[in-house]
């Protein structure tokens, strides 16, 4: 299977009108309202982070982009092959995801991940309503996400053998629960491009479905000014400025209207898989990312 890059995702809103306002007034997207929910635009395609109506609010699915019908089918041939469950997409789900096919199934921890090719869009500019200048997506995809994964050396495997992700490195979160020590791994994983990480795994569960989402930009200043507009909209902070040992993105933390963090940040490294070697990091961060600040409520302060 050859995934190219993360494409879009999905989160479920009990008022998807607030992520429209979120996007808009703090991310700095333009938010379209569609048929099945809202759109949120950063680039030049329909859109990137799309809400839809549900009972809660949660992350709901990662979508993984293919180059063509020809790749889109053979990849569905591997999930078959593999004893997966693959479900074809409905019109309105194609419809709303804005490409030309997409079918979904689950990994063993039960993240929903699907499979698209052939985005659809008028390649209408892109006009943040906030002045950001640029979203970094391109061929390096929305960005990354971090789902969790209680089975977790089966996820690895799924994701490794049957998926093709390849293994960028490795970090071991180590807390003190109340039986002692507890040592959880992070497993960051990239796809065909040159993003450090379009996916990373965290052993152990979690509610929303998803530990945190993160967009790039392109200046610091940009990140800068979107933590200002998370201050000035009461926007729950997760964590605060910092870089990161392996992708070096330089970040704050905020909670999203769906119960999980969006991670806003800068300069990101583009790697030559044929020049990596896969490390194991014993820090987070080169400085900053205070995450005792912790998880606030999501960002029940921009209803719309």
């Amino acid at each position: 299977m050859e995934i190219r890059a993360l494409s879009y995702v999905v989160v479920d809103a009990v008022d998807p009108q607030r992520w429209g306002h979120f996007g808009e007034a703090v991310l700095g997207m333009m938010a379209i309202a569609t048929p099945s929910g809202v759109a949120l635009k950063m680039d030049a395609r329909a859109g990137r982070i799309l809400a839809q109506p549900a009972a809660t609010d949660r992350y709901s699915a990662s979508g993984w982009e293919l180059a063509d019908r020809a790749q889109f089918d053979a990849a569905l041939a591997e999930l078959r092959a593999a004893g997966i469950a693959v479900t074809a997409g409905t019109p309105a789900e194609i419809a709303f995801r804005h490409v030309c096919d997409m079918a979904w199934f689950r990994d063993p921890s039960g993240n929903r991940h699907e499979l698209a090719w052939g985005y659809v869009s008028d390649f209408q500019r892109f006009q943040s309503p906030q002045g950001v200048s640029r979203f970094i997506t391109d061929d390096l995809g929305l960005g990354h996400m971090v789902l969790p994964a209680p089975r977790f050396d089966e996820t690895c495997a799924f994701l490794s053998d049957v998926m093709g992700f390849g293994l960028s490195d490795i970090l071991i979160h180590r807390t003190h629960g109340a039986d002692g020590p507890v040592a959880q791994r992070i497993h960051f994983l990239h796809c065909g491009n040159g993003r450090h990480h379009s996916l990373a795994l965290f052993e152990g569960d979690v509610p929303s479905g998803c530990v945190h989402l993160m967009v790039e930009v392109d200046s610091m200043d940009e990140v800068g000014r979107a933590q200002d507009r998370m201050h000035r909209h009461n926007v729950p902070p997760m964590a605060t400025l910092g870089r990161h040992v392996n992708d070096e993105v330089t970040s704050f933390y905020m909670a999203s209207p769906g119960g999980f963090a969006i991670e806003y940040g800068y300069g990101g490294r583009v790697i030559d898989w044929d020049r990596h070697t896969v490390f194991e990091s014993t820090a987070v961060s080169l400085w900053g990312h205070d995450f005792s600040i912790g998880f606030g409520e999501p960002a029940a302060s921009l209803a719309a």
